[in-house]
């Protein structure tokens, strides 16, 4: 179970449909008080999402950033970017519920946001809901630990 101290520090990251929602998220953290790592996109210049999935993601697993939070059109394809990176576990979240289970049963260590499918508001309050959310450890490590054995035979394989 992760236990901070202090505020995790948090790499975000979108391509150029979710820039807008990108720069609101990132206002609200630094205003929270967190310490925040932005990754792009820098405008809403068509960019790739997979790059800034990698960008976001590599800071989690390189233990620089305690979480990443990114955003595109849907979410999904951050989701499945992301999830290519080794100890990564992002998950998508449309509400409060699912951002709330994705840390407490699934250890999800990046968020995923669909800008074209929740609004702004929707999103600070899932924001909100996966960063107060804590790991629940007891069933669910077993599962993670099969999931953790997954991505190390996958990466010897690679």
């Amino acid at each position: 179970m992760t236990n901070f101290s202090e505020k995790p520090r948090i790499a975000i990251g979108a391509d150029h449909a979710a820039f807008q929602l990108k720069t609101r998220i990132k206002e609200y953290l630094v205003s929270a008080g967190y310490t925040v790592h932005d990754s792009g996109a820098w405008s809403e210049e068509s960019v790739d999402y997979p790059d800034l999935a990698a960008a976001v993601a590599g800071r989690v697993a390189g233990k620089q950033s305690d979480f990443g939070i990114l955003a595109c059109g849907t979410g999904i394809g951050m989701s499945i970017a992301a999830n290519k990176v080794s100890c990564v576990r992002a998950a998508l979240a449309h509400d409060r519920t699912t951002a709330r289970l994705a840390r407490e049963h699934n250890d999800a260590n990046v968020l995923t946001l669909g800008a074209r499918i929740i609004s702004e508001a929707q999103a600070l309050e899932v924001v909100q809901e996966f960063l107060a959310g804590q790991y629940a450890g007891g069933r669910h490590q077993a599962r993670i630990d099969k999931i953790t054995k997954i991505d190390k035979e996958r990466n010897r394989k690679a």
